[in-house]
C-alpha cells in the first residue's frame, strides 16, 4: 500500500501545518475549528531546494470531534475514534485498525484541535474566509505547500459519518483486520 505511506506522510506534513503555529500566532480559519464539524479540500505540493513547487495529491477532509474521513491519492481513510479503516482502491485492500493509539501522524482532528502546540516552521501565505495557504519547512531545503479551500464549519451531527461499510468493496478486496 505505497499510497498508504504518502498518505502517512501527507498527514505527517499537514499536522505541520495544523500544529505549527505557536508563540501567539492564531489562524482563525482553524481556531473557528473548536466543537464544530469541519470539512475542506487540500491541495498539496512539495518543493525541494528552492525548485517550483510539484504537485502531489488533492483530497477531502471532514473532522468532528476525534472523527474525520480523509480521500486522496486513491485512499480513503475513516475514523471514528475508535476503529481507523483505510481502503486502497487500486490495490483493493481494507486495513482496520485500532485508533486507540492515533496520534498526530494519522488523525487530522488531532491537527485542528492542536495546531498551536507544535513547531514554528509554518508560513501563512494567504487566505481568506474560508480558505488557507500555508508553505510548511519540512527539512533542510525541502517545502510543503498546502492550499486548503471551501473551508466550512457546522454544528456537529455525530459519527454516523464516520464509519466504513467494508462489505462496499469490490468481491475480491483483502481486508486486514489488525485490532
Amino acid at each position: 500500500m505505497t499510497g498508504r505511506y504518502i498518505i502517512s506522510a501527507f498527514l505527517m506534513l499537514v499536522s505541520g501545518l495544523f500544529a505549527s503555529a505557536q508563540g501567539g500566532v492564531s489562524i482563525p480559519q482553524l481556531d473557528k475549528a473548536a466543537g464544530k464539524r469541519v470539512s475542506f479540500t487540500y491541495e498539496y505540493s512539495l518543493s525541494k531546494d528552492g525548485q517550483g513547487f510539484s504537485k502531489v495529491t488533492e483530497g477531502k477532509v471532514l473532522v468532528e470531534d476525534n472523527a474525520y474521513s480523509l480521500d486522496g491519492l486513491g485512499l480513503t481513510i475513516v475514523c471514528n475514534g475508535e476503529t481507523r479503516w483505510t481502503y486502497d482502491s487500486s490495490a483493493q485492500e481494507v486495513v482496520i485498525e485500532n485508533a486507540e493509539n492515533d496520534n498526530i501522524l494519522t488523525n487530522p482532528a488531532l491537527l485542528i484541535s492542536s495546531y498551536r502546540k507544535y513547531g514554528n516552521a509554518l508560513h501563512v501565505k494567504g487566505g481568506s474566509r474560508d480558505s488557507l495557504d500555508v508553505v510548511y519547512d519540512v527539512d533542510e531545503g525541502v517545502k510543503a505547500r498546502f492550499v486548503l479551500t471551501g473551508i466550512s464549519y457546522s454544528e456537529p451531527q455525530g459519527k454516523t459519518d464516520f464509519t466504513f461499510d467494508v462489505k462496499s468493496v469490490p468481491e475480491n478486496s483483502v481486508i486486514t483486520d489488525l485490532r
